[in-house]
């Protein structure tokens, strides 16, 4: 069974261009050292898993977990050394989506700047596209 790992928050960027890569997700260099970091402490895992789960007040929310191998329809996303696995059911949500890893004082959490979302929750925890 796999393990969560941490908290994400999901961010409509309409305002924001991204460019456009060929990966499905890119990665912020913040973000690249959180999952080098969380990795070392758990060297039978190979990467984290992303995936999406109906829930919260407007639909979708995104997961993440620790995984030790590539599902047979996972994407694989590789950048800086760091794997990150698309479910099936996430990879069209993800589509030119930024992973960035936020620290302040009150909290921690990776945060998806999405193009493709149309509307979040006040919490910021649930999406639809």
């Amino acid at each position: 069974m796999a393990s969560s790992v941490v908290r994400a928050t999901v961010r409509a960027v309409s305002k924001r261009k991204l460019q456009a890569t060929r990966a499905a997700l890119t990665l912020t260099p913040s973000a690249v050292q959180k999952i080098k970091q969380l990795l070392k402490d758990k060297p039978d895992h190979v990467g984290v898993k992303v995936g999406v789960r109906t829930r919260g007040c407007n639909g979708l929310s995104y997961t993440l977990e620790y995984t030790k191998s590539k599902g047979d329809s996972d994407e694989e996303v590789v950048q800086d050394g760091v794997r990150v696995f698309i479910e099936k059911k996430a990879q069209l949500t993800l589509l030119g989506t930024e992973m960035d890893y936020v620290e302040d004082k009150l909290s921690s959490e990776f945060v998806f700047n999405n193009p493709n979302i149309k509307g979040t929750c006040g919490c910021g925890e649930s999406f639809n596209i």
